[in-house]
């Protein structure tokens, strides 16, 4: 009997003719998409043409036009990659047409819509229809993308009994399903084709307040916080393009793992920063022990710094004295701390810098009492005074213009130390402070004490344009700034009031990435670059690294103050196999922490590995990641105690098998390529972050090495999305 070919199956001719009627469709609109780049083109050129046309209005035009014209060539750049990814079909009588959903609008060449934006209203039912309610879409669909070639679509049938259903093919088994089990790779991706139903809601709430999201590990907490930027540019570009969004994410590493998902979908207007580059012209990547951490972290060292500010400044001269004709002038230890303190009661140091000479020329013409001095009058007293070079020079060495880092060079005296945190700070703290600031370079705990520190001494005033240097006593600040208008105003012709180089109030909005790890001195340091602002902040208390959650609350409350809340909680664990999950939330209910435990929909099949106890740590390590980077296609971390980070770096580029993906991982947060695989990581640099398998070496060292270790460890074990093996 001669052998039958196996029988067509014909669901496959089915796709395969829904591939191809897709991606004529899908040529069409990047078709129109190279239309729309070649009139910003146009529009650019004309722009320029328009620039010499040797007028105001023309350079004018020139500059609104090429802002314009670049603006979209970067949006229509930034959405090449799965421009068009959704499709809804609903009911004749709604849209005979389908509606095609995707990372940016277009229109075609008669301007009707060809592509809708997902930010837009008509694009919202996209992720809010569901088979309980379809709001008549009779059929939801997602292209899968590979470039500009559709690869696949998956189909939801949501209102089988609407008479267009039975015309519809249905093809697919579920775009989420799919999308989860994706390969990791070193960057987040957009979720924009398979948003959620309770996650579209946080996306769309109210762009006033704060919008709270809250949800356990893998709910997506981040991804939706960065559509919600997004989504607020697109719904009010003129507001928060114009005063900015800024994106505060725990460290280095997660900054460059989330950069991509806001370009990929058409914005490129946001500041992403991690906690330690916040301040500008500042950059900080490495942490403080715990217990150091602790105390910079603590609301405390708010009035540390605050007394700190208001030091006398260490090495300045104490006294002054002077003979003047018949009276002998002096300034001693107790006026000069009088008039330091009369100063500083008028607000930020540096901003008294224009006050300092006449308060100080004030105290000495009361202390003229011959007749000689008097008789002259005060005016003469002050010209002779701005001719004594050693008054000048006194003046300047006692009230110098002061800058932030010079006050936290103060505090590495222990003495000074000792005296501004008298009462604040045990002796212990300060102990761990000194030793930290002793050891030099700063760290991101530190940020915010140099921001405190920037808010209390206020910016240096700035001169204007061909003014002497603040040295140059004659004709320069010191000399102008005690002519009568100076000492009646304050407002000499030689000073202007100092720009706003601190940072007040810049941002339209704040976004808060793993607000639950905020220290106090954070939050005071974020709040304020938000207090016109609305905000987004997502977190989950059970993973929190701050050891003092209600010290935390209130430093969160008084950034926020009297803006309103808009509560938003994920219940849905998208990331974890429900195998990986299950060995977390038992961790967590083992160890007493009150975690919010999301519901797992994905199984694998894969239960976490425990090995050991071993004799060979780096052995036993080496053929755990050996398998794991054989098994899963994406990226594999290594998570180490801190103590041991170094060591296994080492072991790491020692591997020949792993020599290449090996190349930055003794710096992870340097890495410019993002495309290694294997990477070693702390347990606090894994927050926010993915890995298609995990090796967690030590994991009891990780517990053990802070107050807040379980918590860490918590997180650690919820990193994986396939695989995870404990090495202990």
């Amino acid at each position: 009997m001669s052998e039958q070919s196996p029988t067509p199956d014909p669901t496959d001719d089915v796709a395969a003719r829904e591939v191809a009627g897709e991606q004529a469709f899908v040529e069409r609109v990047y078709a129109q998409m190279e239309v729309s780049a070649r009139s910003a083109q146009e529009l650019a050129r004309e722009g320029h043409e328009r620039g010499r046309l040797g007028h105001e209005g023309g350079l004018v035009e020139r500059d609104a036009m090429v802002f314009q014209a670049a603006k979209r060539m970067a949006q229509l750049d930034a959405a090449h990659e799965g421009l068009v990814f959704g499709r809804l079909d609903l009911r004749r009588a709604v849209d005979p047409e389908p509606r095609y959903i995707g990372r940016i609008g277009l229109r075609d060449e008669n301007h009707d819509s060809l592509l809708i934006d997902w930010r837009a209203p008509a694009a919202a039912v996209f992720y809010q229809a569901t088979a309980a309610t379809p709001q008549d879409v009779v059929r939801r669909r997602v292209l899968r993308n590979s470039g500009r070639a559709v690869i696949g679509v998956e189909d939801e049938l949501l209102d089988p009994e609407a008479p267009e259903s039975g015309d519809l093919p249905i093809v697919g088994e579920g775009a989420l399903m799919a999308q989860l089990s994706r390969a990791r790779d070193r960057s987040m991706h957009s979720i924009v084709a398979t948003i959620q139903a309770e996650q579209d809601e946080a996306i769309r709430a109210p762009g006033r307040g704060v919008v709270a999201i809250s949800g356990g590990p893998g709910t997506g907490k981040t991804v939706v916080a960065l559509h919600r930027a997004a989504y607020l540019l697109y719904n009010d570009r003129r507001r928060y393009e114009g005063g900015g969004v800024l994106i505060v994410g725990p460290s280095g590493v997660f900054m460059r793992y989330i950069e991509r998902v806001l370009p990929s979908l058409g914005e490129t207007a946001v500041a992403l920063r991690a906690l330690g580059e916040v301040v500008n012209g500042v950059r900080a990547t490495r942490h403080d022990e715990p217990a150091v951490a602790d105390v910079k972290g603590s609301r405390r060292m708010a009035e540390v710094v605050r007394r700190a500010a208001r030091q006398a400044v260490p090495g300045a001269p104490s006294q002054f004295r002077l003979f003047y004709r018949d009276d002998v002038l002096v300034l001693d230890r107790a006026l000069l701390g009088k008039i330091r303190r009369q100063l500083l009661s008028q607000g930020q140091r540096n901003r008294q810098l224009p006050r300092v000479a006449s308060t100080l020329l004030d105290a000495l013409w009361r202390q003229v009492r011959s007749d000689r001095g008097r008789d002259r009058g005060k005016e003469a007293f002050l010209d002779d005074m701005l001719e004594d070079e050693v008054f000048l020079e006194f003046a300047v060495q006692w009230w110098p213009p002061i800058d932030a880092s010079m006050v936290l060079e103060w505090l590495k005296d222990a003495d000074f130390l000792a005296r501004v945190g008298d009462g604040v700070l045990s002796r212990d703290e300060q102990m761990l402070l000194h030793k930290s600031w002793q050891a030099g370079g700063l760290t991101i705990e530190d940020v915010p004490l140099l921001d405190e520190v920037r808010y209390q001494v206020g910016d240096i005033p700035e001169r204007n344009q061909g003014q002497d240097e603040w040295g140059d006593h004659r004709g320069g600040d010191l000399q102008e700034l005690t002519t009568v208008a100076d000492r009646e105003f304050n407002s000499g012709p030689g000073w202007r009031p100092p720009t706003h180089r601190i940072e007040d109030d810049p941002f339209a909005h704040v976004l808060i990435d793993e607000a639950q790890d905020l220290t106090p001195m954070q939050w005071r340091m974020v709040g304020r670059r938000g207090r016109t602002a609305s905000w987004t902040i997502v977190g989950d208390e059970a993973q929190s690294s701050w050891p003092v959650p209600a010290e935390a609350a209130a430093a969160r409350a008084e950034a926020l103050e009297g803006k309103q809340v808009h509560a938003f909680h994920l219940s849905t664990n998208y990331r974890n196999s429900s195998e990986i999950y299950a060995y977390a939330e038992a961790y967590a209910k083992r160890v007493g922490l009150d975690a919010d435990l999301p519901r797992a929909v994905r199984s694998t099949g894969a239960e976490p590995v425990v090995v050991g106890p071993v004799d060979d740590l780096s052995e036993a390590t080496r053929a755990e990641v050996t398998r794991l980077a054989a098994e899963v296609q994406g990226t594999v971390g290594i998570v180490v105690p801190v103590a041991r980070r170094a060591e296994v770096n080492a072991w790491l580029a020692s591997w020949s098998e792993f020599a290449d993906d090996a190349k930055s991982a003794a710096n992870p947060g340097d890495s410019a390529s993002g495309e290694d695989r294997i990477v070693v990581l702390t347990g606090l640099e894994t927050k926010g972050l993915e890995f298609d398998g995990i090796v967690v070496v030590r994991p009891q060292e990780i517990e053990d090495e802070s107050a807040t270790g379980r918590a860490t460890l918590y997180v650690v074990l919820t990193r994986a999305t396939q695989l995870l093996t404990l090495v202990s």
